[in-house]
């Protein structure tokens, strides 16, 4: 694993989830990989200054529906990540929330998306929808490196580069404050001005045996009815042309640059 010096990993958990974390360290030290937990920030005890980040008022507005705090935990929690790692001295860092499944594959990808990392600034190594993937490079014997032409939320796994990360936090319309929730965000790379790719087939994928620690209220509706989500929908639709247009763009340079 000396390829992976410079790649710190870390592992985004609760305090009251001690059987999560079992799970997730389990996974780990059986792939050999060095870890790091982080607090995740508990939805449950969140201090005002952090109820401050969210922007309850554009979130409706973009998704339809009200927020849940545990949604705002999450969120914060990947910002935290992010500061630790760049106040760390490593060159990269993938970002794991303890309910992922990983796959015997990962470590051999990981060394491959490290040797070209010129290529990348966040790489998706698991996700939700298929993204509609177009490989550009090799990475590990059955495993490419792509770019995205549609939607892939998830954000159980993924890489990220120092740049990536300065990029969420530092630059101004970065990640905060929440008007999405985090996978709906993160990966908007004509926003950050970044590289966004996802490894397919993914290394990585959703512990079914778990359950969500995000969830609403008992008896809340949280989608608003089909005429109240209208800005939501249009939303939606520009921000897939712009998705669209950003993988195009990038399938562009990508094919230059070869």
């Amino acid at each position: 694993m000396r390829d992976l010096e410079a790649l710190s990993t870390w592992v985004i958990n609760l305090d009251r989830a001690p059987d999560r974390l079992a799970r997730i360290s389990a996974q780990l030290d059986g792939l050999g990989m060095a870890w790091t937990r982080l607090a995740a920030v508990d939805a449950s005890r969140l201090r005002p200054e952090q109820r401050a980040q969210l922007d309850d008022a554009a979130y409706q507005q973009r998704h339809g529906m009200s927020p849940v705090l545990g949604e705002l935990g999450c969120y914060l929690s990947h910002v935290a990540v992010m500061k630790a790692f760049l106040a760390s001295p490593a060159r990269f860092a993938l970002v794991l929330e303890d309910d992922v499944l990983l796959h015997a594959s990962l470590p051999t990808v990981l060394q491959g998306l490290v040797a070209q990392a010129g290529r990348w600034d966040m790489v998706k190594l698991s996700g939700v929808h298929s993204g509609t993937p177009v490989a550009v490079a090799q990475v590990a014997p059955g495993h490419a490196l792509a770019v995205m032409l549609s939607r892939c939320t998830g954000s159980s796994a993924y890489l990220i580069n120092r740049r990536a990360a300065q990029a969420y936090l530092q630059q101004p319309g970065g990640l905060l404050p929440m008007a999405l929730p985090y996978d709906h965000v993160f990966d908007q790379g004509w926003r950050f001005g970044l590289k966004v790719r996802l490894v397919t087939p993914r290394p990585c994928g959703h512990d079914e045996m778990i359950a969500s620690t995000i969830v609403a209220p008992p008896g809340a509706t949280r989608k608003f009815h089909w005429t109240r989500r209208l800005p939501a929908f249009a939303y939606r639709l520009r921000n897939e042309a712009r998705r669209l247009a950003h993988g195009l763009g990038q399938l562009l340079r990508e094919r230059v640059a070869r």
